[in-house]
Order: structure tokens, then sequence, then C-alpha cells
């Protein structure tokens, strides 16, 4: 697979269909149905900011998934310390393509800009009913540090 930075807007708008489509399934609720042309905006304003990044992965010369990242910066408080991190803010394969490793060389290429910048922390989150991400993230090592919890009023 080959992994590459993109500012390819329509892509990473299209790529994203399948993982927007099933936050909308898990939890209507609370996501808009998929809109092609308002997500495509979205991510032309986002990718005018530096700290994010997108990775767009192909194999044979078709567009297999992609991964949409932040570098952070924490800043000091009276109750943390300083610190960076990249945070994955999506992680996708198209459903064709799934089960193939094709997320674990997204990681990887996200493992590498981590150590290029010095930093050693990857954060993310996924819903809890997502187990197919839960199942994935453990397989790559990741560990639950903090739960965020709901009540609906």
């Amino acid at each position: 697979m080959k992994i590459s930075r993109t500012f390819d807007t329509g892509k990473i708008a299209k790529l994203n269909q399948s993982v927007h489509q099933l936050h909308v399934e898990l939890y209507p609720e609370r996501f808009q149905t998929y809109d092609f042309q308002k997500i495509h905006e979205f991510f032309k304003k986002v990718m005018e900011n530096d700290r994010f990044i997108f990775l767009l992965g192909e194999d044979e010369g078709q567009h297999v998934g992609f991964a949409w990242v932040e570098i952070k910066q924490y800043s000091e408080t009276v109750f943390k310390k300083t610190y960076k991190s990249i945070y994955v803010h999506q992680l996708n394969i198209a459903e064709l393509h799934k089960n193939k490793g094709f997320g674990s060389s997204l990681m990887k290429e996200i493992y590498s800009i981590a150590r290029a910048k010095d930093i050693n922390t990857i954060e993310l989150d996924y819903w809890s009913d997502n187990t197919i991400a839960e199942s994935f993230y453990e397989k790559e090592g990741f560990v639950t540090y903090r739960k965020m919890v709901y009540k609906e009023l």
C-alpha cells in the first residue's frame, strides 16, 4: 500500500462516507445524514490549518482508506504537565479493502510521523458501540485510560 499526505478534500470526503454512515447507524440521534458537499467544504476548512494531516492509502490505483490526524500541544496547567500528542480523528478503510492490513499500514505511518516530530503519544477515541474499532485499536496496542459518559435528561 502506498501512503501519502493529501490535500484532496474530495477524495477524503468520499472515503469518509462509510465511517460517517456507521456513526449515523449507531447514533442516529447524534449524527447528521451524510452530505458530500457539506463534508467536502468542512474538510477544505480543516486542511487550511497546518496542525491537521490527512493521509491517503492507495493500493493498485484504488483509494482504499484515509487517516485524519492532528498534532496537539497541551499546555501546562496547575493540574497537568505539558505534552504533545498525535490525535487520530478518523481512520477508515473502504469496505472492500478491510482485513487486508491497510489500517495497520496507516497506523504505522502515523507512528512514523510521531517519531519524526518527537511525539510519544497517539490518542484517539471511538464510540463504545463500534466494536470493530475497539478490536482494531486493541490489536494495535491501545489501552483505555479515560472513559467518557453521558446521561440524557
